[in-house]
């Protein structure tokens, strides 16, 4: 999708976006072997020529960084097909509070299409075991991580992303489905482990205090209450990012 995607060019939205795929202009080669394109000077078309260019070489690099500054952060699931495979989701739990507050993370969860990586506060969760594991991707998937978990992160523990970012809160609502992870997971075919079936975040904030206290058992339900919402998200963007790719119109001039 992000090779459709015109929308990196100053002043293009969506309806001009939506235009030049009418008058069968459907990628970046497309716009810049074009030898004028209505309703864009010659001037004009030379600079975002170089700019499609530019984005062309970024893309073969793998920079997603670059994509994240001349993306609005809604369109970052444009960058879902072609940033899969370097993408990571990530989860986090906390203790109930705000970080002004005496908030911390007690689990920050990852899961990269293959392995799942649990940090737990008082082990292996650190600032710089966490942000050297985040820095293996290019591509962050989260369910309102643009809202909650990274805002966390960087208030606790100074962590940062500096890649592409799907949210998938923002995603789904686009798309009609409203309502928190587990409200929508049963809407796209997602359900979860039994033990974990009722869970919410304030269960969690119980179970990580009771795991203070030595209950081995609540450690390992709270790991596997965020192992699900960490793994899940996996599955909800391949699902999202469908939806939203149709929804834009670009299938009706593809077929």
């Amino acid at each position: 999708m992000i090779k459709n995607t015109f929308s990196i060019l100053e002043g293009v939205g969506s309806r001009l976006e939506r235009r030049l795929w009418q008058r069968g202009i459907l990628e970046w080669q497309d716009f810049i072997r074009a030898p004028e394109i209505a309703a864009i000077g010659p001037a004009r078309k030379s600079a975002f020529d170089r700019k499609l260019m530019d984005a062309g070489s970024r893309l073969a690099r793998g920079d997603s960084g670059y994509f994240a500054r001349v993306l609005r952060q809604k369109e970052h699931w444009r960058l879902y097909e072609e940033f899969r495979e370097g993408a990571v989701c990530l989860d986090i739990e906390t203790n109930g509070w705000h970080p002004a507050a005496g908030g911390y993370v007690t689990v920050a969860g990852l899961y990269d299409g293959f392995d799942y990586k649990a940090f737990v506060r008082g082990g292996n969760l650190s600032a710089s075991a966490l942000q050297k594991e985040l820095s293996r991707y290019r591509y962050l998937i989260t369910f309102f991580g643009s809202g909650f978990d990274m805002p966390f992160l960087r208030d606790t523990l100074g962590i940062h992303f500096e890649g592409a970012h799907f949210d998938l809160c923002f995603g789904a609502r686009r798309v009609g489905m409203k309502g928190g992870l587990k409200k929508i997971e049963p809407l796209v075919g997602i359900h979860r482990d039994e033990s974990v079936q009722g869970v919410d975040g304030y269960q969690a904030v119980r179970l990580w205090h009771e795991a203070m206290r030595g209950s081995r058992e609540a450690m390992e339900l709270l790991i596997t209450y965020n192992r699900e919402d960490t793994v899940n998200l996996m599955a909800m963007a391949g699902v999202l990012y469908g939806r939203l790719k149709a929804q834009t119109g670009i299938e009706e001039y593809l077929n």
